[in-house]
């Protein structure tokens, strides 16, 4: 509750020339700055990510994304903070130049106020592409080092399919990434970038000496990659062990992103501390150990076409019986708004009026959303959903039902119905939104626990989901998160790369050293 009433009565405070705030018992507490900008961007959908999408959060009001930091825990009174500006948006396309430049701009301009730092941390994804450059994240890393000077530690928490190059990481003091996919441990690693940095602050020891970078030439969606399963559990099992060893700081393994076309987009094995050896080696051990799992990786539900996923779950006594539209999933890039699997599903005879319950999550349709409040629940509506952005596949679909709820207010997808085409619950949004929880559903009056088979825009099922189903498989459907790599078209991935290259040579996996930032 005290936090609650702090954080209100600073809400009001203009991010730049916000006074910085004071711990109680301040004696020479290093000063932090907090900074972020975070998304997944394919390029193989045809979107444009915007500054809105950010949701971005100003001074204090960054707090709210890091509840270890509250006004009473041990962390926050360990340092006086400098919150500038964190943004991370739904992963979506491209970042618009005017948006990337904005949000820099404004991050560089809170940063100014209050120099110098003892250290920055940095909460960004990796897979960010914005128009007009390679390697965003780099370049957004080298403008806030030009601004806090070479002394100030950089401490950088990652997705893992995020991507690392060499020039982010020679600007990058301290690193780490998530260790699970789904990732149950996003707020256990931002903790552990802080944590982390402030050690090596309070000791005096500063800036690990040694950095290790290995570049390892596999580009694997997230789908074949969970470590919920091998071999990606057991690679990632061997990263904990491996940073608490003696001289190690951190050890992070990057699957990297696969729905981007740059040189940095592969996976990657780095590797902080102050004894060389161990660093160099323990870096190449795990190189070694994801590069020997390659052939190993699979996807992480059975695979199939729609007509075969829908001909398996109509034939299955298991319910819920979960399919993933993974090729149009949001949390992966892709537009959100393919009307392919909803244009086929209403061809289906199967979900006529009295046939099986479906639940599909979800289309975006801003006029039919409109059309559905003013009918009210139980009212009638009759219009177009999708395919404004991605419309390569199949135009706008046409529904035709009875809306059974609205729900208006989400950060997402600002308004929702539920609107009932035969046995098929379409939820249709005002903006596109991923349904990962179960509250998604509940709040809209769905039981998807009831449902016979629930459709979702997603990959990998997130935990709630994941453990509410009773059977579950992927249907390889189009749109900007594709499964089928190799018949998309990279030009500037680095090759040979596994799987576009199978038989390729085994690459050298010996590590680099980094130069510590200038």
């Amino acid at each position: 509750m005290r936090f609650i009433i702090f954080f209100a009565g600073l809400l009001c405070m203009n991010f730049i020339g916000v006074k910085p705030l004071i711990n109680k018992n301040n004696k020479q507490l290093p000063r932090i700055a907090i900074a972020g900008i975070a998304i997944e961007s394919s390029i193989f959908s045809p979107a444009r990510t915007n500054e809105e999408a950010f949701h971005a959060k100003y001074g204090v009001q960054a707090f709210s994304s890091y509840p270890f930091l509250s006004i009473d825990s041990p962390l926050y009174n360990r340092a006086t903070w400098f919150p500038t500006v964190v943004a991370r948006s739904l992963p979506g396309g491209i970042v618009t130049k005017e948006a990337y430049e904005s949000l820099v701009g404004k991050t560089l301009d809170s940063l100014k106020q209050h120099l110098p730092y003892d250290g920055v941390y940095l909460d960004i994804h990796g897979a960010m592409s914005v128009e007009g450059m390679e390697d965003p994240e780099a370049d957004y890393i080298e403008r806030i080092r030009k601004v806090v000077g070479k002394n100030t530690l950089i401490s950088t928490s990652m997705d893992l399919h995020g991507n690392v190059s060499l020039r982010l990481a020679k600007n990058c003091d301290l690193i780490t990434c998530y260790r699970k996919a789904p990732h149950e441990d996003a707020l256990e690693t931002k903790q552990r970038a802080i944590t982390e940095l402030l050690s090596r602050l309070e000791t005096g020891k500063g800036k690990p000496p040694y950095k290790a970078y290995i570049n390892i030439p596999i580009l694997l969606p997230g789908e074949k990659t969970s470590t919920r399963l091998e071999p990606a559990k057991s690679v990632y099992a061997a990263v904990a062990p491996a940073a608490m060893q003696d001289g190690i700081v951190d050890a992070s393994i990057w699957v990297g992103y696969a729905w981007a076309d740059e040189a940095r987009n592969h996976a990657a094995v780095m590797v902080t501390g102050d004894d060389k050896n161990k660093v160099i080696n323990t870096a190449e051990q795990l190189a070694k150990r994801f590069w020997d799992a390659r052939f190993g990786f699979s996807f992480v539900a059975p695979a199939a076409s729609l007509d075969v996923c829908l001909d398996s779950a109509l034939a299955s006594n298991k319910r819920p019986y979960f399919i993933s539209d993974c090729g149009d999933n949001p949390t992966a890039g892709a537009s959100g708004d393919v009307t392919w699997t909803l244009t086929q599903l209403s061809k289906r005879k199967e979900f006529s009026e009295n046939g099986p319950s479906l639940i599909y999550a979800s289309i975006p349709g801003p006029e039919l959303v409109e059309q559905a409040i003013a009918a009210g629940v139980n009212g009638h509506v009759d219009g177009y959903a999708g395919a404004k952005v991605d419309h390569r596949f199949a135009g706008p679909v046409h529904i035709s039902g009875t809306v059974q709820s609205i729900l208006k207010g989400d950060k997402e997808a600002v308004a929702e119905v539920v609107i009932k085409m035969g046995s098929i619950q379409i939820i249709v949004t005002k903006k596109r939104k991923a349904y990962r929880t179960e509250g998604d559903f509940t709040k809209l009056g769905l039981n998807p626990r009831k449902a016979d088979i629930v459709i979702v825009k997603l990959g990998y099922l997130d935990p709630e989901l994941y453990a509410m189903r009773a059977e579950w498989m992927l249907a390889l459907t189009p749109g900007g998160a594709d499964q089928d790599l190799e018949k998309l078209t990279f030009k500037k991935i680095n090759r040979p790369m596994f799987p576009f290259d199978k038989n390729m040579k085994a690459p050298d996996l010996s590590a680099k050293l980094v130069p510590l930032s200038d």
